[in-house]
């Protein structure tokens, strides 16, 4: 049974850095595809990045040149360091993995991963 772990949340000021991380267990997750959303109450969970077992790597706009995504299959965790936080940031981040090879226009939706974490909060402060 696959698990998901996140870890690395807490509160940080705008302009701060937090690095969020994701371990993974119960199966191998080199050929995985491995996301990271993030969601606030009363709205959709939303795409944040996402990096395949290529290594290849996708960003919503809003993150990118930010926030970056990495893995480490050796140790089956996932990485999402974030850097120059700001409010909009504060969100409970959800790392999410699935075992197929995800198309670009996939990768985005929620639907396509099939193994959620149980979500670590972030709250950057003003």
């Amino acid at each position: 049974q696959v698990q998901l772990v996140e870890s690395g949340g807490g509160l940080v000021q705008t302009g701060g850095s937090l690095r969020l991380s994701c371990a993974a267990s119960g199966g191998t997750f080199s050929r995985h595809t491995m996301a990271w959303f993030r969601q606030t109450p009363g709205k959709e969970r939303e795409f944040v990045a996402v990096i395949r077992w290529t290594g290849n790597t996708v960003y919503a706009g809003a993150v990118k040149g930010r926030f970056t995504i990495s893995r480490d299959n050796s140790k089956n965790t996932m990485y999402l360091q974030m850097n120059s936080l700001n409010v909009e940031a504060t969100a409970v981040y959800f790392c999410a993995v699935s075992s197929r090879g995800l198309i670009l226009s996939e990768t985005g939706r929620p639907g396509a991963y099939e193994n959620w974490g149980q979500g670590t909060q972030v709250t950057v402060s003003s």
